[in-house]
């Protein structure tokens, strides 16, 4: 279990040598926080306007409401993450990529990326029901381990769909098999990357909170400036996790399929993370 800890965190010291060699990387995850917080917007305005899930009765135009939300939500999240995975690995085979060839790489998939959007986003309603706060513990609990497996399952959709000229349905079905076959074992490195940034967002919330209540017995002016300046430092922490996340997705799916080590994983024993199971 050790050595699997250790290898894993090789592979996140290396996907972060890469990213910072090509800081550019991180403009990818960043337009996408902005569009998405425009989808949001644009949802939330009709949605109190028509006072859809007020009372609590989601019903039937509930239910199309969050799924057209999801959709569209989805279909921005996963185009710019191809974006940056196409541009990952043209990093990973010592290129020098830029965003129109990144951005190139998700256009070039718009249809696979808009029916996996519509499959993430009928998931999404479903799990989101089973952890409705209306069902019993148990029914909540099924939802969040569903909800975990099929993160798992669809961790290589993106590099699948950026790579190979194949529908959603073929996507999702090559990363639960690469999954199984090659790298089952090494999921921990995906939940690290997520525990890692969770703690360090923790504690600069955390730290943050701390110098603007103190900031705030000098000047409110002072606190909500430092508030401030923590709540960018957070934000681009999100930006920095999901441009690492696609690198290491981008560089594992290299691997698990070619069995070829990129330059910047030379030296880190790939074979062992990606040996076929016994």
């Amino acid at each position: 279990m050790f050595e699997k800890f250790s290898r894993s965190w090789e592979l996140v010291k290396a996907s972060a040598s890469v990213l910072r060699s090509d800081k550019e990387l991180m403009l990818f995850p960043l337009i996408s926080g902005v569009a998405t917080l425009v989808v949001l917007a644009t949802f939330l305005v009709p949605m109190f306007a028509l006072r859809i899930f007020e009372g609590g009765n989601v019903g039937i135009g509930g239910a199309i409401f969050g799924f057209l939300f999801y959709f569209c939500q989805y279909s921005v999240i996963i185009f710019f993450n191809c974006a940056l995975v196409g541009a990952a690995m043209i990093r990973l085979d010592g290129g020098d990529p830029t965003l129109a060839d990144g951005f190139a790489a998700a256009r070039a998939r718009i249809p696979s990326i808009l029916g996996y959007a519509a499959i993430a986003a009928t998931v999404g309603v479903i799990l989101q029901a089973l952890k409705s706060r209306d069902n019993n513990f148990l029914v909540r609990l099924i939802g969040s381990g569903l909800g975990a497996a099929w993160t798992l399952a669809t961790f290589l959709v993106v590099p699948v769909l950026v790579s190979r000229n194949v529908g959603p349905i073929d996507a999702l079905k090559q990363s639960v098999s690469l999954l199984k076959r090659t790298w089952g074992e090494n999921a921990i490195g995906n939940v690290g990357i997520g525990a890692a940034f969770g703690l360090i967002t923790f504690v600069v919330i955390l730290v943050g909170f701390g110098l603007a209540f103190a900031a705030a017995q000098v000047s409110v002016g002072l606190a909500v400036a430092v508030a401030a300046v923590f709540l960018i430092g957070v934000l681009l922490l999100g930006v920095y996790q999901a441009a690492l996340s696609g690198i290491y997705s981008a560089a594992l799916y290299r691997y698990a399929v070619s069995h070829e080590t990129p330059a910047a994983f030379q030296g880190l024993q790939l074979e062992q993370a990606f040996a076929p199971k016994s």
